[in-house]
């Protein structure tokens, strides 16, 4: 669902942009060589964790999105704003649901503002509306290219990969000093998502079916073409619908009926309603599968990491496909 920025915000944005122009104006170099740490704002849980993974205690790493806050419907606060326009590199996805990000972006001096967009760092894929999914009404689409694509890029390890080593460059050019950490720290961590990767891999050459079923969201579709799974699911990724019709969880049961399929999946976040419905009609049991896109204000406290959560998901995956 696309969003734009309210009166009230841009108002308050541009008084954030003149009033912080001179808060923000000492350069990498300078700031690098008062040994003052850089200011790194994430909109997301996924490149928060990735960026703080780099820089360990080298760096500030911000997200703006609260701890088990819905995502999608998120809007950038004043002060969210004033973080945006003070940092040194402010990571976002760069798709539909930050349209909101252009506008701040266009008020601001980028020569003094590193910018990451994750759906740069990879190659996309487009948006899929399969079989049996609630459609909703249909936007223009945001990207330049009039293609719709799917904003979820770090659900597959693979991307993750990718993603790290691109955020390590950035940080490394505007943090010459720490480059040498940022180096070995991304090395060890992207070591961990390869084996996270071959994991994965081994469970799905091993399995008895490659096929999952989600009554909830779908936001796995880099995952699942990284593992080549089918999947069934009620809504899009980034739906805004939360009840289905009477044929599309009929549809669902069918599935998981005809296919044996021993779990339902619903998300992180979820009241996972739909997804128990159609389990008890087919005699299946309802588990968890992290996209990772957001986590609850515990698994945050706690210290949750990327790598936690797509453990989880290693073993449930093992339940759902044998």
């Amino acid at each position: 669902m696309r969003r734009t920025l309210s009166l009230f915000l841009i108002i308050i944005l541009i008084i954030a942009a003149c009033s912080g122009c001179e808060s923000n104006s000492k350069t990498a170099s300078e700031q690098t060589a008062s040994d003052s740490k850089i200011d790194i704002v994430t909109t997301i849980f996924p490149p928060y964790d990735f960026t703080r993974q780099i820089v360990g205690d080298k760096a500030n790493v911000t997200m703006l999105l609260a701890p088990g806050a819905e995502s999608h419907s998120y809007e950038p606060t004043p002060q969210d704003i004033i973080k945006i326009q003070n940092c040194d590199l402010f990571i976002y996805v760069g798709g539909e649901n930050d349209e909101w990000v252009n506008s701040i972006l266009d008020s601001m001096n980028k020569d003094k503002i590193q910018t990451i967009a994750l759906l740069d760092c990879v190659k996309p894929i487009r948006e899929e509306l399969k079989e049996g999914m609630e459609s909703e009404e249909e936007n223009p689409s945001s990207s330049t290219d009039g293609v719709e694509y799917d904003e979820h890029v770090w659900t597959s390890p693979q991307n993750a990969i990718l993603i790290t080593n691109f955020i390590r460059d950035v940080l490394c050019h505007i943090d010459r000093n720490n480059a040498e950490t940022y180096q070995s720290n991304a090395e060890s961590y992207t070591e961990r998502l390869y084996q996270l990767d071959k994991e994965f891999q081994d469970i799905v050459k091993n399995a008895k079916r490659n096929t999952i079923v989600f009554g909830d969201r779908f936001p796995l579709r880099y995952f699942t073409e990284a593992y080549g799974l089918n999947y069934w699911a009620a809504f899009p990724g980034c739906s805004a619908e939360t009840e289905p019709s009477a044929a599309t969880v009929a549809f669902l049961t069918d599935k998981v009926k005809a296919g044996k399929i021993p779990v339902v999946f619903k998300i992180e976040l979820s009241n996972g309603n739909v997804a128990q419905s159609i389990a008890d009609s087919a005699g299946a049991k309802v588990i968890t599968f992290y996209s990772c896109h957001n986590l609850s204000k515990s698994d945050f406290d706690r210290g949750a990491t990327y790598l936690d959560l797509m453990g989880k998901n290693v073993e449930s995956l093992k339940k759902a496909l044998n």
